[in-house]
């Protein structure tokens, strides 16, 4: 966006016209909230972090709902393995173990 100029927080806020005046010490939550505003004017358009979709209005401060989502239950079909194919895994368990000395999936 900008090259070869200097990317530091305190360029960025005076880039992006961000009051930094209370950071007089480097604390990791007020430079965390600074590089969130900084974060916003990048994005450009977003103006805040709130999470309300299109046309949604935020509610009255004390209000507060849970809205419960109702998911149909997963239609994967569950495949076991064989006979055959639990020996083999086991023939190769045996194998790794004999190899390395132990076996990580045996543990």
């Amino acid at each position: 966006m900008f090259p070869g100029k200097r990317n530091s927080l305190d360029a960025l806020c005076a880039r992006y016209e961000i009051d930094n005046s209370k950071r007089t010490l480097h604390g990791a939550l007020l430079d965390a909230q600074i590089l969130a505003e900084v974060y916003l004017a990048m994005t450009g358009g977003q103006t805040s972090m709130a999470f309300a979709m299109e046309g949604e209005t935020q509610q009255q401060q004390g209000e507060a709902t849970i809205q419960r989502i109702v998911r149909q239950a997963s239609k994967l079909r569950v495949v076991f393995a064989t006979d055959e194919e639990i020996a083999a895994h086991e023939a190769r368990l045996d194998l790794v173990q004999k190899k390395g000395g132990s076996c990580l999936w045996r543990a």
